[in-house]
């Protein structure tokens, strides 16, 4: 089926392009475009990420150099960096925003059955940050303190597959508890938060929407004991209790119970404050969700490490937007193709043979087989102990 194309081009026909030019034609993408359309404009620079190009030179330089190949990478002539800068300042961000949804829609269909380490039926999500620190002279949109400029990408975690099912990019800034205003919350659903969320006004948000959340209280939090239930200390668990809050201002946001679990890590020595509306899951689930809380950290330090988006091809915020997002769907893409052809290799394996075998005219799975690569799981590989952070 696949004689005579590329790895590329076998990697592009995962993609929904009909879904993809519906969402152009609603954001008149196209409109008065001649030589680079919003097709072509992906392409190159899911190339950029799959190849690790940092700068559009490179990237120029790079399918010049490849000028027979073009028509089968679903490009029809070589790109010129001005105009590549052209279509990441000028083409709306949100057309790969929205098409980024349509993956991840696909993806956590194919991964929804998959375990995450904790037997519970329900979706779990982990809520989390990461910043990227930029040049404020060459960013000045992107506010975060006086002498340097930052954006923030607030990322929602589907710990089934580790799929991220909402990015909200803002400057440096705005704080991560103001994420959660952005979110279409699940009924039944567990959010896992660091206490970096601890807003009891938000929280009580998510329990009146019928959504847990597990969260780590801090030193300052006033509680008022209701109820004691028995613990096994062996097992590290202190104390789990019913409480009510006494704090000022904070009883008027959460005006219910709340459950309190205080947790002694046997390994580390160390103790946390655990807060969660769930009161019938066991207070080691509740600690162990708080664990896998740890994957959401893990997985920005991989698209670190694997994607391009540290260092960026444009200046404007539609340029940084845009490549993050097409950025997300590459990635996004390869767990995709994980799943459907059922690869053994692991998503970073994955990437590093296409990188050096993009433009190779073999199936994929026969380029995952030579590599003789064994499955690994990226996001779990030196995690360290639960409160070591």
């Amino acid at each position: 089926m696949n004689t005579g194309k590329t790895m590329f081009a076998q990697v592009m026909e995962f993609l929904p392009w009909k879904a993809f030019d519906r969402i152009v034609i609603r954001y008149e993408g196209n409109k008065r475009v001649r030589s680079l359309p919003c097709s072509e404009q992906f392409r190159i620079l899911a190339f950029a990420q799959l190849t690790y190009r940092e700068s559009l030179r490179d990237i120029e330089v790079c399918i010049a150099a490849q000028g027979n190949k073009l028509y089968h990478m679903g490009l029809r002539q070589p790109v010129a960096r001005s105009t590549l800068a052209g279509a990441n300042e000028s083409r709306d961000w949100r057309i790969y925003a929205e098409f980024a949804q349509r993956l991840i829609a696909q993806a956590r269909e194919l991964y929804a059955d998959d375990s995450f380490g904790v037997e519970l039926d329900n979706t779990v999500y982990a809520l989390d940050s990461t910043t990227i620190d930029l040049c404020l002279s060459v960013f000045p949109w992107a506010n975060f303190r006086k002498t340097k400029a930052a954006v923030k990408l607030h990322t929602l975690l589907d710990l089934r597959g580790n799929i991220p099912t909402f990015i909200h990019i803002s400057d440096g800034k705005l704080h991560d508890v103001n994420a959660i205003d952005f979110l279409t919350i699940e009924a039944g659903s567990y959010y896992v938060m660091d206490r970096g969320y601890l807003d009891f006004d938000r929280l009580y948000t998510l329990h009146t929407a019928r959504a847990f959340f597990v969260t780590r209280a801090k030193s300052n939090t006033k509680f008022q004991r209701i109820y004691s239930a028995a613990v096994d200390r062996n097992a590290g668990v202190i104390c789990d209790q019913r409480v009510v809050l006494t704090g000022h201002g904070a009883a008027d946001n959460y005006p219910e119970k709340m459950r309190r679990i205080r947790f002694k890590d046997p390994k580390s020595g160390k103790t946390l404050v655990f807060l969660t509306n769930d009161f019938n899951s066991s207070s080691l689930t509740i600690c162990a969700l708080y664990k896998s809380r740890w994957q959401v950290e893990l997985f920005f330090k991989w698209i670190k490490q694997h994607l391009r988006i540290k260092r960026f091809y444009g200046i404007s915020e539609n340029a940084v937007k845009t490549q993050v997002w097409i950025a997300v769907s590459v990635y996004v893409i390869i767990a995709i193709i994980k799943k459907r052809l059922n690869l053994k290799p692991s998503l970073y394996t994955l990437l590093q043979i296409l990188s050096v075998s993009i433009f190779e005219k073999i199936p994929i799975q026969q380029g995952c087989d030579l590599a003789n690569y064994s499955s690994e799981n990226d996001f779990n590989a030196n995690q360290p102990d639960l409160f070591e952070f």
